[in-house]
């Protein structure tokens, strides 16, 4: 698995150092003697085909042939933060194959327990595609296989997911299954936070049979260490687990989230890992599969695998941290959880006493990640301002990053802002069909803050000028409303445009007449990016009034990167962000499901239509009620 690397040798967080230093790490603790060690082994087609398309997993299959070596750049280019090169395709199969033969063992009773310390990781990993450095999705492809070998007795499934970006590909794959209960904690901070969606928001809550068996925990923020993840264990993950009482555990083991890692900027030390792990123990004899995902600091993933293995090896008892207590931002979301899922897990419905979430701490739980001998003994306190120069919040995306080997050195970014000066010379209209037809709405996404029936606040655009004019035209393009939920209005869908034009379709739209660089401003807020960057640059706007629209690739997974030309008012061209074709195609069959608004979403539409004498509120209440009923 160490021949997956990039192609060039250029730096990359997700490279074969990870796994090297953990196994080095076990070799000097004396580890692997104690254990039963066994090789890699590469998966079988059939059981990855239980998670994966075909298509999938040919490419796969065949990317690391001498055929493919000139358009794997290319080929690669196509997906979210991915890399490939000629070891890729045997590194992606064994890495699925040992953690399935891993949960096989335990399952079967061969094994107390396992750790497949593999790589690449899994759990971004798409069924129809890889994704954020994921190839195959490892912990899908093994709980696939558990539920399908009946002779096994395994009819429920425990994944926990404690890396620290969400896990999307592993979400969606049991999305509408009851056997596996999927419960992801990670930082989200409302959709900014890499992979940049509302997928990982704690209103993601599962459908059909899997209703309620979707549960994630999102951070507001990043810093979060020891004391909050152990809340979240007791007073949401435990409570529920014992309800449902797993015949085993999986863990996506990414450690990421530990102190010292360049890309997840949360705090916990190996201790903290070592308490959650054992919390875990409880269920079915200790009966847990944990397999490898993140984790970019070379010391922090090695210190902190050592820990959960002796956990595993039940080496030592394992004592709370006392007098450490949570952010407040952290009982928000717990609470937040809990009310939630009380309708599916009554064991949650009981408010938490405010004596007990009244606890909170500005303290962060700092342990050296710089030492080879960190402690074990729990985590010192260490007051936040002292440690500013360790506080580095890296959300940038992971496609955007080069990590040195070095577990100290800092990640940087080098995105140049000289395009905003270039690009606030040039105005265009940006035509707004949903919320943003409100103006306080709009404003959001120029001032910063938030409007009445919005769930967070938006960042703002860096030049927060008001639009030098507002007018409303109508244009022939069909208004229709889809996805389940989002985290600014909760369930419900929201609003799109098909990027085709049709005479017999009209949608009201409110334009606004801003420059450039905040019509980038807002399609970077609107498409949750964390990139900095100039999406939409002069040479696409000289292009697109040939082109119609763009898809532009490096805001692919957000809902409205396909920016569309409508014409021109007063010699400016008009412009709108909305879906793509394809999409609209995946709307129409039923791969993303249409939806009527949520209330607080509709009743900012028809505030914007009223308010712009566009309609009468009945007017603009039924045709917001038609857009959401009419077939596509």
């Amino acid at each position: 698995m160490c021949k997956h690397s990039t192609p060039d040798g250029d730096p990359h967080p997700e490279n074969p150092n990870r796994i090297r230093a953990i196994w080095n790490k076990l070799l000097t603790a004396k580890i692997p003697q104690r254990c039963v060690v066994f090789e890699a082994k590469e998966a079988e087609d059939k059981y990855i085909a239980a998670v994966h398309t075909n298509n999938h997993i040919n490419l796969i299959k065949t990317i690391s042939s001498k055929k493919f070596a000139s358009q794997r750049h290319r080929m690669a280019a196509k997906y979210n933060s991915i890399y490939f090169n000629e070891g890729s395709s045997e590194s992606a199969y064994l890495a699925a194959g040992s953690v399935l033969e891993a949960a096989e063992k335990v399952a079967k009773g061969e094994l107390n327990s396992a750790f497949a310390i593999v790589r690449p990781p899994g759990h971004h990993a798409e069924e129809d595609g890889p994704m954020g450095f994921c190839l195959f999705n490892n912990i899908a492809i093994a709980t696939s296989f558990l539920l399908n070998q009946k002779e096994l007795g395994i009819n429920k499934i425990l994944i926990v997911d404690w890396d620290v970006h969400h896990g999307n590909g592993t979400q969606n794959t049991f999305w509408k299954d009851s056997q596996v209960l999927f419960f992801s904690v990670h930082r989200h901070e409302y959709g900014t936070f890499y992979p940049c969606t509302d997928d990982g928001s704690y209103g993601m809550k599962g459908e059909g049979e899997g209703e309620g068996y979707n549960i994630n925990v999102p951070w507001e923020n990043g810093r979060c260490g020891d004391a909050d993840y152990i809340a979240v264990w007791d007073h949401i993950l435990i409570p529920v687990a014992r309800e449902f009482k797993p015949d085993i555990i999986l863990i996506s083991a990414g450690f990421d989230a530990a102190l010292g890692d360049p890309l997840g900027g949360c705090r916990i030390t190996p201790h903290g890992y070592s308490v959650m792990l054992k919390k875990l123990m409880e269920f079915n004899e200790g009966k847990i599969v944990m397999a490898l995902e993140g984790g970019y600091n070379l010391n922090s993933i090695a210190n902190s695998v050592l820990a959960c293995v002796e956990v595993l090896l039940q080496d030592k008892p394992i004592v709370e941290p006392h007098e450490i207590y949570p952010f407040e931002s952290t009982w928000k979301v717990i609470n937040a959880v809990r009310e939630e899922f009380s309708a599916y897990w009554p064991v949650l419905s009981e408010k938490l006493p405010e004596k007990l979430t009244s606890k909170v701490t500005r303290v962060f739980q700092i342990c050296s990640s710089q030492s080879e001998d960190e402690s074990d003994d729990g985590p010192n306190i260490v007051s936040e301002d002292l440690h500013d120069d360790d506080d580095d919040d890296v959300t940038i995306p992971l496609s955007k990053l080069k990590v040195s080997d070095d577990a100290h050195d800092r990640v940087t970014c080098t995105n140049s802002e000289a395009w905003r000066s270039e690009l606030a010379k040039v105005d265009v209209w940006y035509a707004s069909f949903g919320s943003n037809m409100s103006e306080s709405r709009f404003r959001c996404y120029i001032e910063g803050g938030q409007a009445e029936g919005m769930r967070r606040p938006c960042k703002g655009a860096v030049d927060k000028s008001q639009p030098k004019e507002v007018l409303w035209k109508i244009f022939p393009h069909r208004l229709f409303f889809g996805r389940e939920s989002t985290v600014t209005w909760g369930p419900g869908g929201v609003a799109f445009v098909n990027p085709e034009a049709n005479n017999q379709d009209k949608t009201f739209m409110c334009l606004y007449r801003i420059t450039l660089e905040q019509f980038n401003d807002v399609l970077l807020q609107e498409n949750v990016s964390s990139d900095a960057s100039s999406f939409f640059g002069l040479n696409a706007l000289s292009s697109i009034e040939n082109k119609k629209n763009i898809s532009l690739e490096t805001l692919k997974n957000g809902w409205y990167h396909n920016v569309v030309y409508l014409g021109k008012e007063k010699g400016i061209p008009i412009l709108t962000m909305t879906c793509t074709r394809d999409h609209v195609e995946d709307f129409k069959t039923g791969k993303v499901p249409l939806r009527p608004p949520a209330k607080e979403y509709a009743d900012t539409l028809v505030r914007g239509l009223v308010h712009g004498k566009q309609l009468s509120e009945d007017e603009a209440i039924a045709y917001i009620q038609e857009a959401s009923t009419k077939p596509l």
